[in-house]
């Protein structure tokens, strides 16, 4: 996401005030709004529309009675309701549902971060630095300027439709980690000003390279040595951090198997646990789409610590990425920094040449594990089933070329919304039906708002995915159906930035029903597990200096289908377990081209020249 261009004071609606005290980033951060509460009628009204596709007649009159008993007045659900508005106006609650979601989505959340739970994004190539010394000194020093930035709080917020939002996530960016732990993990944040290094790994080998010394930042020449030196010196290690790779359990039991093992081993974990960011230096050369993908989503699972928010990955090769731990903080905030870092470095803006380096910089120093019989045991057994778990994915990235956001523009249509068709079409023509899709929509408007699901699927959707199947539907009366799928999907994903989606509305109440009360029938109805068990999980984040962008399925029997709608291109980063993931790539590329023959016609020919 681009940063927004500074705006007046004056032009924002009434509401709004700026403290100044808190430095231009988190400025508006107290006058947002919080969170509402949908009322429990416009919730139930939204439910029963996205579950009607879904099911069948009978069902949707089973859910039907579950959803009115729920909502009569003086009933159960009012009396959760009135507790939820409650601890909405509890001025302990900044936004009623972050805690409980930041839990539940992540930190109780017991299944590996990756593949499940960490994304990715891959880099266009620099091609004036092939050489992985100075693309990595390049991409620090460009980080290391957006880290100043957020450090000192003169970030310039992000807008949306003219509004600002939360920008308290992006403390979570740096000097900052998750820390594995039962029933459920919790982040760690390190105080900047005393914590001046980055954590760089190489043949499974922690350095802690500083890039402040004597109060000034390491610049480019400086960090290029510094990475030269890493390249030289490095040796095999044992791959601690592939233990990072495990299970949130087996990983929190092995954490104090490390801890045992030698007192020395704390200082090194604190070492990794507050560097500002971490640069794997990789000893890979990916070339393809696919094999970039899946290194900066997992590599070997060794040369990393996947419990670090911010990683950027450096490959022999000059290729480059970034990995990112998803549990404070979700794709925007990295998004800003990754653009933000090609941005600099594709356009010159910084100065990355600076020829002098200073003699009394400190070497590189390794980060020593010490690493007992035990130990060793448990990095043998993180990297089978690591081995095992990633055997299991199938990935296959989509870059389709036929057009992009420029031609579905003079399509007068939502080019996320378009997009979202496509992704429909493609699994009815694999499936030849329609299931639960989740679609990342952000709720940062509001104090501490991090997401709501968008649910995809409408009746209109399902309309236009058969009309599209149907050889004696005519063309005009396709295009009709098309552009009511569109306007559905605009208007849930619009209700859900404005905190008005179903999904979290229920989360809440369930959440508050006691634990000796019994669980009201709207959530033991086989549809409430059914409609939010996520067949196709989607997001979109799209620059221009990304080549790729994705993680994983969030079911065994779903997809994880990642996309990019650049100016001339979409991309689609397409994960299953073993479902077919070449299939449902070639279903996307088929599906584009037919959304686009469909949709050329409606095009005004230009009119010719006299």
């Amino acid at each position: 996401m681009a940063p927004s261009s500074v705006r007046k004071n004056s032009s924002l609606p009434a509401g709004y005030k700026e403290d100044s005290s808190k430095g231009p980033m988190l400025r508006f951060e107290e006058s947002l709004p919080k969170l509402p509460v949908p009322t429990l009628e416009e919730t139930a009204t939204r439910y029963l529309k996205s579950v009607h596709p879904l099911l069948s007649t009978s069902e949707f009159q089973s859910t039907t009675s579950a959803v009115q008993e729920f909502i009569k007045p003086g009933g159960i659900g009012s009396k959760l309701q009135e507790k939820l508005i409650v601890r909405r106006e509890d001025p302990k609650h900044k936004n009623w549902i972050y805690e409980w979601w930041n839990d539940a989505a992540y930190l109780s959340y017991r299944d590996p971060v990756v593949p499940y739970v960490s994304y990715f994004y891959s880099h266009r190539d620099d091609r004036r630095r092939r050489d992985p010394s100075k693309r990595a000194a390049a991409i620090t020093t460009a980080a290391l300027e957006f880290k100043k930035q957020v450090d000192s709080g003169t970030l310039e917020p992000e807008y949306m439709k003219k509004l600002p939002i939360s920008m308290e996530s992006y403390q979570w960016m740096f000097n900052a980690c998750r820390v594995p732990a039962k029933p459920a993990d919790h982040p760690v944040k390190y105080p900047a000003s005393e914590n001046k290094h980055i954590l760089v790994i190489r043949k499974n080998q922690f350095f802690k390279v500083m890039h402040e010394v004597d109060g000034q930042q390491l610049n480019t020449s400086e960090l290029e040595q510094q990475f030269k030196r890493i390249y030289q010196k490095a040796e095999n290690a044992p791959a601690v951090g592939v233990l990072t790779t495990e299970n949130r359990d087996v990983w929190t039991d092995a954490r104090e198997v490390l801890l045992k093992a030698h007192s020395s081993n704390a200082a090194a974990l604190k070492a990794i646990e507050s560097a500002s960011f971490v640069v794997c230096l990789d000893d890979a050369s990916p070339v393809t789409l696919e094999e970039r993908a899946r290194q900066y989503w997992h590599g070997d699972g060794c040369n990393r610590w996947f419990d670090k928010p911010t990683q950027f990955i450096i490959n022999e090769n000059g290729t480059s990425g970034f990995i990112g731990e998803h549990s404070m903080m979700d794709g925007t905030p990295t998004h800003r920094l990754n653009d933000y870092v090609n941005e600099l470095i594709f356009n010159n803006k910084l100065d990355f040449s600076n020829p002098s380096v200073r003699s009394n910089l400190p070497e590189p120093t390794v980060v020593k594990f010490h690493i007992n019989k035990e130990v060793q045991g448990e990095i043998e057994r993180a990297q089978k089933d690591f081995t095992e778990v990633i055997g299991a994915h199938e990935l296959r990235v989509q870059a389709y070329q036929g057009y992009g956001k420029g031609l579905i523009k003079k399509f007068k249509c939502s080019p996320d919304a378009y997009v979202q068709m496509i992704i429909q079409l493609a699994y009815f023509k694999m499936y030849g039906k329609n299931r639960p899709t989740y679609e990342s929509a952000t709720t940062r408007r509001f104090q501490q708002g991090r997401t709501e699901t968008c649910r995809s699927v409408s009746d209109d959707s399902v309309a236009f995915c058969k009309a599209m199947a149907d050889p004696h539907v005519e063309p005009k009366e396709i295009v009709a159906l098309f552009r009511k799928a569109v306007a559905s999907h605009v208007e849930y994903i619009s209700a859900a930035s404005d905190g008005k989606g179903v999904d979290r509305h229920l989360f809440g109440l369930k959440k508050l029903v006691g634990p000796n009360e019994e669980l009201p029938s709207i959530f033991k109805d086989p549809t409430y597990a059914y409609s939010s068990k996520w067949f196709i999980s989607t997001s979109q984040l799209s620059s221009e200096y990304f080549n790729g962008y994705g993680w994983g399925q969030v079911v065994d029997e779903g997809w994880g289908i990642a996309y990019m709608i650049n100016e001339n291109s979409i991309q689609f980063n397409v994960v299953s377990k073993g479902l077919g993931s070449e299939r449902m790539s070639f279903y996307l590329n088929e599906a584009a081209g037919d959304m686009r023959d469909l949709l050329l016609p409606t095009l005004e020919a230009p009119k010719a020249k006299l």
